[in-house]
């Protein structure tokens, strides 16, 4: 089953090698794995979407909290979120007609056409990720040069994260 797992941590060189570290050594597969800067100072936040069972997940999550920097870890599954990925699109046009038809499919999914060569175009596309998926399979005909995907970033509906009882292991640091 996959697993959205968010944790957030002091910035440090080596940290994100260490997290990261777990997840490898207990061969889980990463789907997704994303990192950025947090609203408060040197805290950077990670989302991971990783495949294992619930009781392999609840002993990362333990292990986690070992690595000094990290300051707490939600399991977000079972919750409501709002998740959110981004892709880079290079898409063939050979011809105005091929063009203006991927600008049409890019319309309909309120992509934007971020750039314009003689034989391409390059379509940026927000989303949940089905919505990605989506817009790739139908801009697959027309012949995809390049592709690149941020990796999911995910937050909780309404209450802050930690503040709903018996979705996820959260446990806060003191930091001195």
């Amino acid at each position: 089953m996959k697993h959205t797992l968010v944790a957030t941590m002091e910035e440090g060189p080596a940290v994100l090698n260490r997290v990261v570290s777990l997840f490898r050594q207990r061969g889980f597969a990463v789907d997704s794995l994303t990192t950025g800067r947090t609203h408060e100072p040197h805290i950077m936040r990670l989302s991971i979407v990783v495949d294992g069972s619930k009781t392999a997940i609840e002993q990362v999550v333990k292990q986690l909290y070992k690595v000094i920097e990290v300051r707490k870890v939600s399991d977000l599954t079972d919750d409501q979120t709002v998740q959110r990925e981004l892709a880079l699109i290079k898409v063939t046009s050979k011809s105005a007609a091929l063009r203006a038809e991927v600008m049409q499919v890019a319309d309909i999914y309120r992509a934007r056409v971020v750039d314009v060569a003689q034989n391409s175009l390059t379509v940026e596309v927000t989303g949940p990720s089905d919505k990605i998926d989506s817009i790739v399979g139908l801009l697959k005909p027309y012949g995809i040069k390049e592709m690149v995907r941020t990796g999911l970033v995910v937050m909780s509906r309404g209450a802050t994260a930690g503040q709903e009882k018996g979705r996820e292991a959260v446990r806060l640091r003191e930091v001195s």
